[in-house]
């Protein structure tokens, strides 16, 4: 049986005693879980969220990186492209978080290095990465 529950105490009380039975099965209570995308944890917290929103956004980026690294292609399609296809995978339900500034100091970073990406020239990048 796949059956879990998650305790929220959303007041300063702390009533985190007691089981769930359910025909004298015994529930298992869990931390975290995650519901059409967002991971929703006990103690309030976006941190994993925020992780897993940048993950599918790098995930993005690198199926639209042979278009964004394209020295061909020019730079406001390249923004355009970001700004449709990368962007909102990051930003996906964040209107929702109580986000803290350390969190949104994240996503920036984690963006301005997908535009760093887009900016340098990729035949250097591998020439620099190689160990000599």
């Amino acid at each position: 049986m796949k059956t879990e529950y998650l305790h929220c105490c959303f007041s300063e009380r702390k009533d985190e005693s007691g089981e769930v039975t359910i025909d004298e099965i015994t529930i298992p209570k869990i931390k975290k879980f995650k519901y059409l995308g967002s991971i929703i944890q006990q103690k309030r917290d976006i941190d994993e969220d925020i992780n897993q929103r940048i993950k599918v956004g790098w995930k993005k980026w690198k199926y639209a990186s042979d278009v964004l690294c394209d020295k061909r292609m020019p730079i406001g399609l390249k923004g355009k492209i970001y700004r449709m296809v990368v962007r909102p995978a990051v930003l996906y339900e964040s209107e929702c978080w109580p986000i803290k500034k350390t969190q949104v100091q994240r996503i920036m970073v984690a963006e301005m290095m997908m535009y760093m990406w887009v900016e340098s020239d990729p035949n250097q990048t591998q020439t620099q990465d190689k160990p000599k």
